[in-house]
């Protein structure tokens, strides 16, 4: 080694030694270039599990308040049951129906759109504007379908029914006011102002609708008047609270854009609604108006697995637009679906096994309860598939493939109703409820192969498969036994054991575990 004998040379051999010696840049290039897999293998599985500990987290809070209006539909149904005669039960059935499906083009999925805006900007302004943009196309969509009531009501299978038409279109607006006003207090997290709206919005016209009917007349409009009073009352308290907008209608460049989303998640959403109530209005038509309330006890308990799965997309929905990176999204996407799937296995058994139970409380004896457990097995099983179509789905829609979910979500619509036409003259309301499996397999099917990425998405894993089939098989078999006292001791010792097995998978998703 050679020593510098001057101070420029001293300087000369430090600057050199320097430049030999590569900068922080260059060293975490390296690692980098290294060992990339690893590093991001290890980046997505924390994104994968502090995801799943939100998702199964806080996230099931939304779906616990959105769950109330199952749980007072639950309640209500009977009551409205033994207080109404079927056919007037049944009608109020197809009325509610139709009332959903008038709130879906009402809100035009801009709800949606305001949900991933927001995310997209990381602020609330276009995403309020958007607000304000619904709230008017909701009441266009309302007058509309007022003034319209003399050339549609008859086809729909409502014969002199005009007044119940009415109250029916009556409701629309404030509900889809009301739904936009949620899908944004969602992605703020605002859980108390939340709740406060959601339950005032369903729970409360339960129990108005049934103050109504005790106190002026026990039939399907006075009950449906409720509804109209409790969503207006919610519709103030929401609009206060998300504050829209004025100058959103303004925002033309926002406002088609949303419109290229939303209208197309509209036509989607209004297959989910051929696909859940669309059956009620096809066995109108072919069976009757006690078939429909005979088919509409049995919905109640069946899709209640159903509807809870479409809250927790609806609660999903604002963490999967925030997640930006779209490999992290894809894992989490299913890594989620596999816990639902492993959570749905204990519901499975416990909805079937306490059918046999709870029917005849939910049915007076005329319903001829005792041959609608089958129809709730087979309404239970829809949720598998609509768990496989919620996975991909949420992907779709944050990648803004609107159209895409628009056109899958048209065609399984087709597909359920020709279902429904071929399934329900042969084997009555069962055929109702084989349909709505069909077509939601179709519907996950096809969005599956849509998803841009669809080579690097995986199906379940043997032992979540492994559980599901276990879970079908032991539903199934409790069909079997007679429906006496005995054996509905056992049934409900059955459903009371699935309780430990449903938290401890619970527990697990919150950990985040694979």
């Amino acid at each position: 080694m050679t020593v510098p004998q001057t101070r420029r040379e001293a300087r000369a051999a430090e600057a050199a030694a320097l430049a030999a010696q590569p900068d922080d840049d260059e060293l975490e290039a390296s690692v980098q270039q290294a060992a990339p897999g690893a590093l991001s293998t290890d980046t997505d599985s924390i994104a994968v599990a502090r995801g799943s500990s939100v998702l199964f987290g806080r996230g099931l809070l939304y779906v616990v308040v959105w769950s109330m209006q199952l749980v007072v539909s639950s309640l209500i149904s009977p009551v409205l049951a033994h207080l109404m005669p079927p056919a007037e039960f049944g009608v109020l059935a197809s009325a509610i129906a139709l009332y959903q499906a008038l709130v879906v083009v009402a809100v035009c999925g801009i709800d949606q759109a305001s949900v991933l805006q927001r995310a997209e900007d990381g602020d609330d302004r276009r995403a309020r504007g958007l607000m304000f943009v619904g709230m008017v196309t909701a009441a266009t969509v309302t007058v509309f379908a007022l003034v319209s009531i003399p050339l549609w009501g008859d086809a729909a299978g409502f014969v002199d029914q005009h007044p119940l038409l009415l109250v029916a279109v009556l409701w629309t607006g404030p509900a889809a006011i009301v739904q936009l006003s949620l899908a944004l207090l969602v992605a703020q997290d605002r859980i108390r102002v939340f709740a406060v709206t959601s339950l005032l919005s369903s729970v409360g016209g339960s129990i108005i609708g049934l103050g109504l009917l005790a106190a002026v007349h026990a039939d399907a409009t006075t009950y449906a008047w409720g509804g109209v009073v409790a969503q207006g009352a919610a519709m103030v308290i929401g609009i206060i609270a998300t504050k829209p907008r004025f100058r959103g209608l303004f925002d033309h460049r926002t406002t088609i854009r949303a419109f290229k989303l939303g209208v197309p998640i509209a036509l989607g959403s209004l297959s989910y609604f051929v696909l859940n109530a669309g059956d009620r209005l096809v066995v109108q038509r072919l069976l009757g108006a006690d078939e429909v309330a005979r088919y509409q006890i049995a919905y109640v308990v069946g899709s209640a697995v159903i509807l809870l799965l479409t809250f927790t997309n609806q609660a999903w929905a604002p963490h999967f637009a925030a997640l930006r990176d779209a490999v992290a999204r894809r894992r989490l996407a299913m890594h989620a679906r596999d816990e639902l799937y492993m959570l749905l296995a204990p519901v499975l058994v416990a909805v079937t096994l306490v059918s046999p139970v709870a029917l005849p409380i939910l049915a007076p004896a005329s319903y001829r309860v005792e041959s609608l457990t089958v129809v709730v097995f087979v309404v239970a099983l829809t949720a598998f598939p609509v768990v496989a179509s919620g996975a991909t789905g949420r992907l779709l829609l944050v990648e803004r493939r609107g159209v895409t979910v628009g056109v899958i979500g048209a065609v399984a619509g087709v597909v359920n109703i020709a279902a429904n036409l071929v399934l329900v003259p042969l084997t009555g309301i069962v055929g109702a409820g084989i349909a709505t499996v069909i077509a939601y397999a179709i519907l996950a099917a096809l969005q599956q192969a849509s998803l841009p990425d669809r080579r690097e998405w995986r199906g379940p894993r043997r032992r979540v498969l492994l559980a599901i089939a276990i879970a079908i098989v032991v539903a199934a078999a409790s069909l079997l036994p007679p429906q006496d006292l005995a054996w509905n001791i056992v049934r409900i010792v059955g459903v009371a054991a699935c309780l430990p097995w449903f938290f401890r998978r619970l527990k697990l998703a919150r950990g985040g575990s694979a």
